[in-house]
């Protein structure tokens, strides 16, 4: 890693060197969350849904990347659907994004922790459709 928060490639061939920047591993694991079924919506700050509202779709909302010494660790705070299994839907969230990374980066990470901030119903749009027949 190199002062300017970059994540650095180790790479064989004379051809030059490749540097990644954590906020492309928040766009990769944002995206491999949202994937899973189980998975309602990411969780971010207001600034993300200011810019969100304004038309900017943001890939990373909800994920927070920590490069150390020890390696890469990935924090994802998600909305899960109400009534399916939390623990499974965070386990496929988990083995897709490190899958997404490795595939992409080929980057090792050392953890990926799944932090579920809310539940949220699907009736949100069935109330709409029985108001709308009353």
């Amino acid at each position: 890693m190199t002062e300017r928060n970059l994540l650095e490639m180790e790479n064989n061939n004379s051809l030059g060197k490749v540097e990644i920047a954590p906020e492309v591993i928040e766009v990769i694991a944002g995206i491999a969350a949202s994937e899973v079924e189980g998975v309602m919506a990411m969780r971010g700050n207001f600034a993300a849904g200011v810019v969100e509202r304004l038309g900017k779709k943001n890939h990373g909302k909800g994920v927070k990347v920590d490069l150390s010494e020890e390696g890469i660790k990935v924090d994802v705070f998600c909305v899960m659907q109400f009534g399916i299994s939390i623990p499974t839907v965070a386990q496929k969230v988990q083995d897709n994004i490190r899958q997404a990374l490795l595939n992409m980066t080929a980057l090792e990470i050392t953890e990926v922790n799944i932090h579920v901030v809310g539940v949220q119903f699907e009736a949100q749009k069935n109330e709409v459709e029985v108001e709308q027949e009353i």
